[in-house]
């Protein structure tokens, strides 16, 4: 599967709001964060759903997506692909969105983030981390709120709090100072 084309370093992304200089660092960290296209994408699961006439590639059951340094792992990743002529079954039409489902877990080199689900949108490139509690970590720093929004064409993100909880209209952050130079 042509993997990538479809923007795992989307999903990695958020990770660059979790350092100290956070707010300084973001854009340029959000921004900065690519797959390499010469390297090997190795996707595991259970099964492979492929629906050629829906143009819709379905990974089930212990999802893993590895390429070098980064890791994504879930209970399921819906890949749509555009209807362009290419074929969903080799993996050469090109990505038109991205959903993951379940225990979404991205990890890029030191850097964390779990939520429930996601979804990267190709076209507009933003990605969308939700769920109960969206956690972003890099060593002892920790962010926490329940949708994360990231704008992949100019590194904005935003972080929403958890609506309807005992913190109810609070993201939660902890920083701990020198955790980088460990």
């Amino acid at each position: 599967m042509r993997l990538h084309r479809f923007a795992l370093p989307a999903l990695l992304a958020f990770a660059g709001l979790t350092g100290p200089a956070m707010a300084q660092d973001a854009q340029s960290r959000l921004t900065g964060l690519q797959l390499s296209g010469d390297k090997p994408i190795q996707i595991e699961s259970d099964r492979l759903e492929v629906r050629e006439g829906e143009n819709v590639a379905v990974f089930s059951g212990n999802v893993s997506v590895a390429q070098d340094k980064t890791v994504l792992k879930s209970s399921k990743m819906t890949v749509y692909y555009l209807k362009d002529g290419g074929s969903a079954a080799t993996g050469s039409a090109n990505i038109d969105r991205l959903e993951v489902d379940g225990n979404v877990y991205v990890k890029s080199d030191t850097q964390v983030a779990t939520g429930d689900k996601a979804t990267f949108d190709m076209k507009s490139e933003v990605l969308v981390l939700s769920g109960k509690e969206v956690v972003l970590s890099e060593g002892d720093n920790v962010i926490v709120g329940c949708k994360l929004t990231v704008q992949m064409k100019n590194g904005q993100a935003k972080l929403d709090s958890c609506k309807g909880s005992k913190s109810a209209g609070r993201v939660k952050m902890l920083l701990t100072p020198g955790s980088q130079n460990r």
